[in-house]
């Protein structure tokens, strides 16, 4: 079965299944967009992709405001035990003597 074939055997089953904006590129983005849920660096992405601009990539990545808000959560969770550990140092005294 050639893709051409698969795209619109994969399309009739989307609209008789009333989901008119699904099709095999649909998979596509979704996928791209799980790499990037994962951590997956933008560069990285690109070159999985087969993308030689990161600005195409950007156009298939779809990051809610759900995971943004839980991106910076986790970097500033990290950023903050990084300035506790940093102040715990500078106010333990040194007992070298």
């Amino acid at each position: 079965m050639s893709l051409w074939t698969w795209s619109k055997v994969v399309r009739r089953l989307a609209l008789a299944a009333g989901v008119d904006r699904f099709s095999t590129h649909t998979t596509r983005h979704l996928c791209l967009t799980d790499l990037a849920r994962m951590g997956w660096e933008l560069h990285a992405i690109a070159s999985f992709a087969g993308h030689r601009h990161t600005d195409t990539t950007l156009q298939y990545v779809h990051l809610s405001g759900r995971d943004l808000a839980e991106k910076l959560k986790s970097g500033m969770d990290h950023i903050h035990a990084w300035r506790v550990r940093m102040l715990a140092a500078v106010d333990t005294p040194n007992d070298a003597a």
